[in-house]
């Protein structure tokens, strides 16, 4: 476990004019009302885990619970759902959005639940969805994909790989990309996935009584973290400490922050397969490197124990889906400003790979 406080809050990395144009968007009004068009649209629950609080002896701990969202078990759903019907809308003008997008195909990447985010949005409006995935991925995933009618490519050993495919397929087939990272000349698309994000953050601020002390947010490319930062701050302010946590095998975005510029993690392959991204989104580490207080990464070791421990509260997930919250367990106290009145929000932000 490494702790590493933000030497750029505030200020943002040195050399982020290297990085691609643009920010992420900080406003959940306009992905809010499209979600309520949704048929599945519903807040998810925010947990009051106080049982756990007082086991870390602190004054709170609530946990937001993705693995209920629009019944795709992750996050996600919130990403590629809304930037398709987004596309929709925009191109049905007047008529129904049902059948705009029939014909398009869109093509994406994934360690597994963005890609079913972009198959059940495809099929929605009545496009074709093509995901690619890397050798690593669980065959649980992509029966899952398969199950929501996209065509699954595997491709390469690691997530890059499989992007890299996905990003020529794109190119070949005049597929519609998705991906859920930007870099240079291509940011609209996952800016458009992330402010689907917002959502959830913003649900947070209207079910919580007091303002949290302390976010744990857990990061891949930073989509979730980048977008549930920036509703913790648009709700409360400076108030909050953010702390962002990523697997050791991949501190993409504190060996950024640590080099004041993008640079490409390396590592082993991580248990925390969703979040093992070596190469972080230029716009998510371009406003995580303002906004975060603190970044940290935490062993697959120390997930995998965290797991279980919030399995034998009744909360099953895996080592991806609470590694905010396995950084809240490992947190140095005193260097996180930790104690007796912290009041802590994180988010489990996947089910289990059984449910």
């Amino acid at each position: 476990m490494t702790i590493f406080a933000n030497p750029h809050r505030h200020s943002g990395l040195p050399k982020a004019d290297a990085l691609a144009n643009g920010e992420i968007c900080t406003d959940a009004a306009a992905a809010r009302a499209l979600y309520a068009l949704c048929p599945a649209a519903g807040a998810t629950t925010l947990h009051d885990a106080g049982d756990l609080a007082a086991e870390l002896g602190i004054a709170s701990l609530f946990l937001k619970d993705e693995r209920e969202r629009m019944g795709l078990g992750s996050f996600k759903a919130l990403g590629a759902v809304h930037a398709i019907a987004k596309k929709a809308v925009a191109k049905a003008g007047s008529g129904p959005e049902v059948e705009a997008l029939r014909g398009e195909t869109f093509v994406c990447a994934t360690a597994g639940n963005h890609g079913l985010s972009v198959a059940a949005g495809a099929k929605l409006f009545g496009a074709d969805a093509v995901v690619y995935i890397a050798e690593t991925v669980p065959e649980v995933f992509a029966d899952r994909l398969r199950g929501k009618g996209a065509t699954v490519v595997r491709e390469g050993a690691e997530y890059q790989d499989s992007l890299d495919a996905a990003l020529k397929a794109s190119e070949d087939n005049g597929w519609s990309l998705l991906s859920d990272t930007s870099w240079h000349g291509y940011t609209d698309p996952p800016r458009d996935v992330m402010e689907g994000y917002l959502i959830m953050g913003a649900e947070v601020a209207e079910q919580v009584a007091e303002p949290p002390t302390h976010v744990f947010l857990q990061a891949g490319v930073g989509g979730m973290a980048a977008a549930c930062a920036a509703a913790a701050r648009v709700a409360w302010g400076d108030a909050p400490r953010i702390i962002v946590v990523e697997p050791e095998a991949a501190p993409a975005l504190m060996g950024s922050v640590a080099a004041g510029e993008s640079v490409i993690a390396t590592g082993p392959v991580s248990n925390m397969g969703r979040l093992d991204c070596k190469e972080a989104s230029h716009l998510t580490l371009k406003y995580l490197a303002r906004e975060a207080d603190d970044f940290m990464t935490v062993t697959d070791v120390q997930a995998t124990a965290a797991n279980d421990r919030l399995a034998g509260h009744g909360y099953r997930s895996t080592p991806s889906g609470i590694a905010g919250i396995a950084g809240l367990f490992e947190a140095d106290r005193a260097a996180l400003g930790l104690n007796a009145d912290s009041r802590v929000l994180c988010y489990i932000s996947e089910e289990p790979e059984d449910a």
